[in-house]
Order: structure tokens, then sequence, then C-alpha cells
């Protein structure tokens, strides 16, 4: 019987990029979580030209590839990737003041927190909400990220999208079709790759915006834990919260292998530093199971899984 495991072209994705391809690569090193086993090779995109180029000759060449920025919300197994991993490094970020509204553009690999405070910097405010987000602008795109109030939905202006077939595309926010925490391409799984995105700024005075962003941080520090995680685990159910759920299911501090349901807010998994990806499932499962045990809500993951979970017992 014929094997439905994708097939990497690697001899001709050798040829084209030469020792910009990097083999042998771990995707823990690559993901906040800090787990994730082998996969098919890993090139770096350090702009938005360099993430078009890479993805159109990977498109060519027919080869499986996945682009990641901070690697924050997405756990891979421990059995890897059979992709290309394009880690997204494009990061410039343009304050655009004299539009009205003023706007800021942003390569998709620009670190969700600094574009805020370059905002900041120049007085500029609404995405005070975004400034304790770890992950990229590419995956706040993707996901619909949110906090404070605040999410791409009423952020974003537009999106230049790179697709296959139909090349640079701009997609607006109603084009996205955003819902919590989710966006056509997520609900969908087309690929598609997100090169950069012009967000929505407000007049303000740098006073103000980091005063906001300081009470943000403060909050934030005091019922979010320190570690290696990969955000929330779970979407909110609709007038309720996942981590109160977790917890009145008794599971806060909950261990499996060298995973924890965190004791600070129990819909963080923090990996102590030995954890496996399997330990990690193996905890939203249980969580997943118990909260549906005790109180018939079926939890969705606001993070993807990505990878061969079959083998996970």
């Amino acid at each position: 019987m014929p094997s439905s495991r994708p097939v990497i072209p690697l001899a001709e994705i050798r040829t084209f990029f030469g020792e910009r391809l990097q083999e042998n690569v771990t995707m823990a090193n690559y993901t906040t979580a800090r787990v994730g086993g082998k996969i098919g090779g890993l090139l770096i995109a350090n702009s938005a030209d360099e993430l078009e180029e890479i993805s159109l000759k990977l498109w060519e060449l027919k080869a499986p590839f996945r682009v990641i920025g901070s690697g924050s919300n997405v756990l891979v197994s421990d059995q890897g990737l059979r992709e290309i991993v394009v880690v997204n490094h494009a990061h410039n970020i343009k304050i655009e003041a004299h539009h009205t509204p003023p706007t800021v553009w942003a390569e998709s690999g620009a670190n969700f927190s600094r574009i805020a405070r370059q905002a900041a910097l120049r007085g500029m405010g609404g995405m005070e909400w975004a400034s304790g987000i770890p992950g990229t602008l590419g995956g706040a795109v993707y996901g619909n990220a949110g906090a404070h109030g605040g999410d791409m939905k009423t952020s974003l202006v537009v999106a230049e999208i790179l697709h296959p077939e139909h090349g640079r595309t701009q997609w607006t926010s109603e084009e996205l079709e955003y819902q919590y925490r989710s966006s056509i391409f997520k609900r969908s799984g087309t690929r598609v790759v997100i090169l950069a995105a012009r967000l929505r700024l407000t007049e303000s005075t740098e006073e103000e915006v980091r005063a906001r962003m300081e009470a943000f941080a403060t909050h934030r520090r005091k019922t979010q834990p320190p570690g290696a995680s990969m955000g929330s685990m779970f979407k909110n159910p609709p007038g309720d919260y996942a981590g109160r759920l977790i917890e009145a299911a008794g599971l806060k501090g909950q261990r499996v292998g060298g995973a924890e349901i965190s004791t600070i807010h129990a819909n963080f998994f923090i990996n102590s530093g030995k954890a496996t990806a399997a330990d990690i499932y193996k905890l939203i499962e249980l969580a997943k199971n118990t909260v549906l045990e005790k109180f018939g809500v079926q939890l969705e993951l606001e993070i993807e899984m990505i990878g061969d979970w079959k083998r996970v017992k």
C-alpha cells in the first residue's frame, strides 16, 4: 500500500538554496514550549521578499512546508514534521503617522509587542492590547490574536497574503471572516503565506500609551505564569473562561511527566524543562475529558497541534 506521507524533494531544495538549507534540526529549538521533534529541513526568511521567494520556490517544487514565527501557538509532535519549516524573521516596521487615521505597516515576522512599543514611541495608541503578546504579526493575523478587549478584527486594515496560484493579494479584516481566535485561513487550512499587514493606530501621547501598556503588563505578571508554554491553551467558551473550568475541575497543578497545568493560571500548560510533546498532549486530553465530564463543556484548542499524534498513548 503506498505511503500517504508527504515527500520532500530534498535534492532539489539543496540545489536551489545551498547552505541556506539547515538539516537535522529539532523543532524544540524553535517553539516557545521547547518541545517538538526533527523536521525535514529549515530555511530562514529575513524579509518579506525573501519569504515570498522561498515560498514560491517550495510551491514550485511541490515541497510541503510550513511558516512559523516565534512558535508560540503551536504544539509540534515528538515525531517532528515531514515538512520544510520556514522561520519568519521578516521584521521591518513603519509607523505612518500622517495617514488619516494613522497606521503602522509591518512585515509578518515582526514581534507583536515590538510593534506596539514602536507605535508608543511616536505617541500612537490603538495597539496597547498587543504589548504583551509574544508572537509575531503573521500569527496574529492568522489566528485573530486578542487581549484586553482588542483584537486583529478591529485593528487590521489590510493584510498582504501570498497565494500559490494568485500571487500577492490584499485581504481586509472583513474578507478574513474573523471569528473568536480564528480566521478563514485557520478554519479552512488553506495554505497561504502572510507577508505583511497594515494596522490602525490612534493619536495619543507617549506617556498615555505607555501608562496603558504598563497597566496591562502589571495585570499579566499577576495572572500569567512565567516559563516555557504556548500561551493560552484553550479558547474561552461562551460566557465562561477555560482557566476557571480547568481549575474548578481540580486540575490546577496536575502534572504529566515534565508538563504541568500552571498553579497560577490553569489555561497555561508549562514545560518544566523536561517535558515532551506527548506529556503536554496527555494533559490536554485530561483537561478536555475532565471538563466535559464534570461540566458538559467541550473545550476547543486555541493552539494548533501539528505533526503525527497517532503513536501517543
